[in-house]
């Protein structure tokens, strides 16, 4: 079977990250992302050129997790599909594209964090929030027999 492949896109959150709802009331996450570009030179080095800075939209899950867990500075890695767009508002004409992200997160070569491992529930809630308390203490002598 083939590796089924998506765009994707690596920058920084370059605004702070707008979470909204479509008309039919999905989540939608609006933010710029910065993208920096660079030319090797013939001595291996490299020269930083101008940054662009593109419009990323993710919608439902994606959306309230990315409003959730980003910040304008942070690093991102997106999976997705660019869509070209043009509309007509008072007579001129406007044309743009824009990311649509279906997978938002953190760059791992880019950004420091812990990675939370507890286990999780069918449902996607913390399962140990939902599970018997356990003992921490050690037992007395008297409960082992001393």
């Amino acid at each position: 079977m083939a590796i089924r492949t998506h765009q994707s896109i690596s920058g920084f959150v370059a605004s702070d990250p707008q979470l909204s709802q479509t008309e039919r009331g999905d989540a939608r996450l609006y933010l710029k992302v910065g993208i920096e570009h660079y030319r090797k030179e013939p001595d291996n080095t490299f020269t930083q050129l101008e940054t662009t800075f593109h419009d990323l939209i993710a919608y439902r899950g994606a959306a309230e997790q990315g409003a959730e867990r980003l910040a304008k500075g942070d690093n991102i890695i997106a999976d997705g599909r660019v869509r070209e767009y043009s509309y007509e508002r008072n007579g001129q004409r406007y044309e743009g594209e824009e990311f649509i992200a279906t997978r938002i997160g953190h760059d791992l070569a880019r950004t420091r964090y812990e990675v939370d491992r507890t286990e999780r529930s069918a449902s996607g809630r913390d399962s140990a929030a939902f599970a018997a308390p356990q003992q921490t203490a050690a037992p007395s002598a008297t409960a082992i027999g001393m």
